[in-house]
C-alpha cells in the first residue's frame, strides 16, 4: 500500500501495464501458451525489440515469468496474480452495485 492513501500500488501498476493495447495483445497471446519474444513479434505487428520492452513492464508488475527452454527463453503468463487483482476489482464493482441498488430503491421509493 502507498503511504497515506488506500491505493494499493500493485495495482495501480497492474492496470496501468494492461492499459497498453500492445500489451494485452502480448497477455492475451500468452494465456494461449509459453511462447518466446520473438514469436510473439511473429504474431503482432510490433518489432521484436518493443515486444522485449513491453514484456519487460509485464514482468515488472509480475503478470509474466520467464522460463529457460532450451537456448530459448519464454515467456508465461503468472495467473494467481491475475486472479488476484481481478478479485480486487470485482471487490470494487460490486461495491458499486450495492451503492447504486441502494440509490435505485431510494429513488423508487419517493
Amino acid at each position: 500500500m502507498s503511504t497515506g492513501t488506500l491505493v494499493d500500488d500493485s495495482v495501480v501498476a497492474m492496470c496501468s501495464a494492461l492499459g497498453d493495447e500492445t500489451r494485452w495483445s502480448i497477455l492475451t497471446a500468452l494465456g494461449e501458451g509459453d511462447a518466446s519474444a520473438s514469436a510473439l513479434a511473429r504474431r503482432l505487428p510490433v518489432s521484436r525489440q518493443a515486444i522485449a520492452k513491453h514484456l519487460a513492464v509485464l514482468q515488472e508488475v509480475g503478470l509474466v515469468e520467464t522460463i529457460q527452454v532450451g537456448r530459448e527463453v519464454q515467456y508465461r503468463v503468472i495467473g494467481t496474480e491475475l486472479s488476484s487483482t481481478a478479485r480486487r476489482l470485482d471487490a470494487i464493482g460490486s461495491a458499486w452495485d450495492r451503492r447504486l441498488a441502494a440509490i435505485k430503491q431510494i429513488a423508487e421509493s419517493l
